[in-house]
């Protein structure tokens, strides 16, 4: 008999393999799960296989620093294994209709926000294309401020930025200031950074455009445009409290000097305005014409897209008036600058979108999806917002955040639907977007800065300052019960 290698007998493994799931799926009596007309399978080896292929895949994101894997690839894999069992087992009880409406309805729900996320990006790339950001980092660099003046200004503004420019821009932005003022001083870097995640993630908790779970929580119509601003008082104690007990321990030196000069390029400011208008189109969508606020958004694309095509077609004119008048001037530096200039392409700013992210985001939202259409979701709902109260579950979410990210923690509620006040709403949405500060790796915002800072920011330098953003987290919460009071009645 001849001899077989190693390499010959891994396709009969691999096969044997799946003939033995195959078994097992096909041991189980379909017919077994239907519950007045639907299918339960949260008690099925079907179920509790798609709950380990979930586990899995996020595990794996969570080790993405680790282990340099793209968050994106196992989520997907993830959610075409779920899909694929659900529609098996749909497909041996003759329901086929069910499964595949559910899909397109969880699919639904993740293009509109996925076309939000998206035009919102791409507005942002174009600002970072004009070098808006990057002049602002030179203004704050030519000023020569002082280490607790530059802890406070770095946090100030990523508060400020991040209900518009979202959360994950913002941070970065500041930490590129930081990393600059501050080149070689670890300690300031890390505590400046530490300062900058918690107060963008405050910020971007009171602005629907400020992070994505804000964005899903206004999408869903859970909470009103304007109700969000309710949260400003909460998220700016959440911020304030840790960045006064830090700011104490932060030396009162001066770095050395920075000078660098950078213009803005042409358009810049109107592409601001034109975002703003954006935001606006997409509000009056949802509050006046009552449409989805996409809406506005994707129009908004089309106000960036006609000003692209008047940048090109003007460029020469623009470029031969400042030749003039740079020459007049003899100012040798500008007019070196002009040689580097490149047209302004709006489908180049759509292609740097977060691709990872709205990927990612795609394989989270279907996972939860199909997981809430076997079951799980409605187990979870009894278990938390019947055997808890609704305030206990959406604080111990809110620190669930920081381990699990809040889009997949937000989805879920947003998916259980369960009976709450006003208030709670406000609150899960105030939970679920602070929470994640709580440690670095518990929000887009902190994964990208440890990142950016890497070997100054740490997961270990964050968690030693964890118990003074634990307070921060909690007086936001006892702020906001005391505040929005009225709101939390269930029927206000």
């Amino acid at each position: 008999m001849p001899t077989l290698s190693k390499h010959s007998c891994q396709p009969r493994l691999h096969r044997r393999w799946l003939f033995l799931l195959a078994a097992l799926l096909l041991c189980i009596s379909p017919s077994a799960f239907a519950v007045t007309g639907e299918l339960n399978l949260t008690t099925s080896l079907v179920g509790f296989f798609a709950v380990a292929i979930f586990v899995l895949a996020y595990a794996l994101v969570m080790a993405e620093e680790k282990i340099h894997m793209r968050k994106s690839k196992p989520v997907l894999v993830a959610a075409g294994i779920i899909w694929g069992l659900i529609g098996w087992v749909y497909v041996q009880n003759g329901m086929s209709e069910a499964s595949e409406y559910a899909f397109r309805m969880t699919l639904l729900e993740f293009t509109e926000l996925m076309l939000f996320l998206l035009v919102a990006m791409t507005y942002i790339n174009a600002m970072e294309e004009r070098l808006v950001f990057d002049a602002l980092r030179s203004w704050m660099l030519r000023k020569g401020f002082n280490y607790r003046t530059l802890f406070w200004l770095t946090g100030g503004l990523a508060f400020v930025l991040s209900p518009v420019a979202d959360n994950l821009t913002t941070a970065l932005l500041m930490c590129a200031v930081v990393t600059k003022v501050a080149e070689g001083d670890q300690r300031f870097i890390n505590m400046a950074c530490i300062n900058i995640v918690v107060a963008a993630n405050a910020g971007g908790a009171f602005s629907p455009f400020g992070d994505i779970t804000t964005l899903m929580v206004w999408q869903a119509g859970m909470v009103a445009f304007q109700d969000f601003f309710i949260l400003f008082i909460p998220a700016l104690v959440n911020f304030l409290i840790p960045a006064t007990i830090m700011s104490l321990f932060i030396k009162d030196e001066k770095p050395a000097s920075v000078h660098e000069d950078v213009w803005m390029k042409r358009g810049a400011r109107r592409i601001v305005a034109l975002f703003l208008l954006t935001i606006i189109t997409a509000v009056l969508c949802h509050v006046v014409l009552h449409l989805p606020p996409v809406l506005g958004m994707m129009t908004g694309l089309g106000y960036l897209q006609f000003f692209g095509y008047y940048l090109r077609r003007s460029l020469p004119r623009s470029l031969k008036r400042k030749r003039e008048i740079y020459s007049r001037e003899g100012d040798n530096r500008k007019l070196a600058q002009l040689g580097s200039v490149v047209p302004f392409d709006v489908f180049n700013r759509v292609a740097r979108a977060e691709w990872d992210t709205l990927l990612f985001f795609y394989g989270v939202v279907m996972c939860v999806g199909g997981l809430g259409f076997m079951g799980y979701l409605s187990l979870l709902s009894d278990a938390l917002y019947t055997g808890w109260n609704p305030t206990a579950a959406n604080i111990t979410l809110g620190v669930v955040s920081a381990v699990i990210d809040n889009i997949p923690v937000m989805f879920a509620v947003l998916t259980m639907d369960p009976d709450m006040s006003h208030g709670q709403w406000l609150l899960i949405t105030l939970t679920a977007g602070v929470g994640g500060s709580l440690l670095s790796i518990g929000s887009a915002a902190g994964v990208a800065v440890m990142g950016q800072a890497r070997g100054s920011y740490t997961f270990m330098g964050h968690l030693r300052w964890s118990p003074v953003i634990l307070l921060g987290y909690i007086a936001s919460i006892l702020v906001h019960m005391w505040i929005n009071a009225d709101s939390f009645a269930l029927f206000n």
